[in-house]
């Protein structure tokens, strides 16, 4: 078990991730801003080329195509499934700031029966 938002975390995560089908097109930048932790802000990002997780790292990406922010306990319900990401972006449980093109140019991966595996195999390893 990892614990959640760790480095650690992110790492296990991206092993997770190997072998999600190549999506043409869904490429973006993103970085996620996770307010309001028992231990303060946490800032990671993902770099996403083609449906590929190519990088998850603590901190922050320069020139990241979109940057999404969301509260603690918001985030932690969505990573364990309590509360569905899309349904949290439509009540404004999540801010959007950046490129929303190239955030719906990844709508094929988290729509997929692939990602939903893939997060399960997450939540596995999750330890909040």
């Amino acid at each position: 078990m990892a614990k959640w938002l760790s480095q650690e975390w992110l790492d296990q995560s991206t092993r997770l991730a190997a072998g999600q089908p190549v999506r043409p097109g869904a490429t973006a930048r993103l970085q996620y801003v996770i307010t309001g932790g028992p231990d303060g802000d946490v800032s990671y990002y993902w770099v996403v080329e083609d449906g590929q997780l190519l990088e998850n790292r603590l901190g922050v990406l320069e020139e990241a195509d979109v940057t999404l922010t969301e509260t603690w306990d918001d985030a932690r319900r969505i990573q364990a499934g309590e509360l569905d990401a899309n349904a949290a972006f439509l009540q404004g449980k999540v801010a959007v700031a950046g490129d929303v093109a190239k955030l719906m140019s990844l709508l094929p991966i988290t729509m997929s029966p692939e990602f939903k595996e893939f997060q399960d195999r997450v939540l596995e390893i999750t330890e909040f």
